[in-house]
């Protein structure tokens, strides 16, 4: 039996008596189409049961989308990951008919974030971020989205914004997760557990820090926890933080890293001698952190796939540029737990 021949973007464009550039603007919804050619469009799409053919928009594009990631600056091995895993992509989206970027900021200045945003609009098709959630970033965000701009926030969610899409795991389940781990490696024994973090300004921190409290408070009542360490996710910074918190705290039974820093939580822990006495869980797996799990400094990771996340944010940007379906499932960026016996 034959198949029907499927109606292209041509046919709709013929039918309505406009060009390809002007269907492609009211299918995604964009301005500077007059409300009568928007009903023209509209009619053709209805009387030819019109239905977008992803691989035929993108060949009928006379340039290749541009995806630009905002990504911290700094020292964050995490980062380096997300870096590396881009620069693995980009055959594959060469053959999507696409090319992606990295530019780097301090996230922890909202209005250097949100300049750094303005400064992209016009200049790229879509826009993956990581960055605070502060009106600043929110603002520059929805001014993007308002410019025919996809924004798709990484790791750390924005979502209040006209962000299209969110790439990364459940924090608050991570948060507690990290919380039971180490409450059932350090057993019944009363004491005290101490938290670094990058900062309570980065969503994806609190969120962790609400799940971990609210997990050691009902379940660990005999652990108390102390005042958060906020070290901006830098090695150097937080190494001596760590130092003075162990110092301070003799009998510290456990600690917990939300962030970034783990080379110089390392390095803390093994220079006060108490590298195995002091149950230590933290996140990503990045080289630093599978060092100290096969030595025994860190106890548990807890892990997000860098790589899964930048294929993700790619696809969930090209599909916004493209108005390709998303597969919600393909999409859902899981939480790996990782000890020195089942490293990948």
């Amino acid at each position: 039996m034959d198949l029907p021949i499927r109606a292209s973007l041509l046919d709709v464009a013929r039918a309505a008596g406009v060009s390809i550039a002007t269907v492609d603007r009211v299918l995604h919804g964009r301005s500077g189409v007059r409300a009568r050619t928007v009903e023209r469009v509209n009619a053709a799409i209805d009387q030819l049961g019109y239905r977008p053919d992803p691989a035929a928009a993108r060949l009928a594009r006379n340039r290749s989308a541009r995806i630009v990631f905002v990504l911290p600056s700094g020292t964050n091995s995490f980062i380096t990951l997300l870096s590396q895993q881009l620069q693995a992509l980009a055959p594959w989206l060469a053959e999507q008919r696409a090319l992606a970027s990295v530019q780097t900021v301090d996230v922890f200045s909202p209005a250097a974030v949100a300049q750094q945003l303005a400064a992209l609009q016009g200049r790229c098709d879509a826009v993956v971020v990581m960055a605070q959630d502060h009106p600043q970033v929110r603002a520059a965000i929805d001014d993007l989205v308002a410019h025919d701009t996809v924004v798709v926030t990484l790791v750390s969610d924005v979502p209040s914004s006209r962000r299209s899409h969110f790439v990364g795991i459940d924090n608050v389940a991570a948060g507690r997760t990290a919380a039971t781990l180490l409450g059932r490696f350090i057993g019944a024994r009363p004491g005290r557990v101490g938290i670094v973090m990058g900062s309570r300004a980065l969503r994806d921190h609190a969120e962790r820090l609400f799940g971990f409290e609210q997990v050691m408070a009902a379940e660990h009542p005999h652990l108390a926890l102390l005042p958060p360490i906020e070290g901006h996710d830098l090695s150097d910074r937080t190494e001596p933080l760590v130092a003075e918190l162990l110092a301070r705290e003799p009998a510290l039974l456990g600690l917990y890293s939300i962030g970034a820093g783990n080379r110089g939580i390392a390095g803390a822990l093994e220079a006060s001698g108490r590298a195995r006495e002091v149950t230590w869980v933290c996140h990503e797996l990045t080289p630093y952190a599978r060092r100290a799990l096969l030595d025994g400094t860190a106890d548990a990771v807890i892990n997000q796939d860098a790589g899964h996340e930048v294929r993700s944010a790619c696809r969930l940007a090209l599909a916004g540029v493209h108005g390709e379906r998303v597969l919600a499932d393909q999409e859902r960026i899981r939480i790996d737990v990782f000890l020195k016996d089942n490293l990948p």
